[in-house]
């Protein structure tokens, strides 16, 4: 997550974090992106902020990036 100026992260998680390695077999399918959902849902939450908007890149709305942005809904964030 990167502050509205831009001009900073105020939260990541990435299915390449040790943490993650260690709970998923692999970090490219529908149950790591739920990790990471909830984990970016967390930190967030931690640095105080529960309204996100959620770029997708262009990317369609199924699969990975549906899980993660469902994960970080049940999990607190707003978008």
């Amino acid at each position: 997550m990167i502050a509205p100026d831009g001009a900073c992260v105020v939260a990541s998680a990435s299915s390449l974090e040790k943490e993650f390695k260690q709970a998923i077999s692999s970090g490219g399918n529908v149950s790591a992106a739920t990790e990471v959902g909830k984990t970016i849902a967390e930190r967030a939450k931690a640095a105080g902020i529960i309204k996100v908007a959620f770029d997708r890149s262009g990317f369609r709305y199924h699969g990975r990036v549906k899980a993660l942005a469902e994960a970080a809904r049940e999990n607190g964030l707003s978008f």
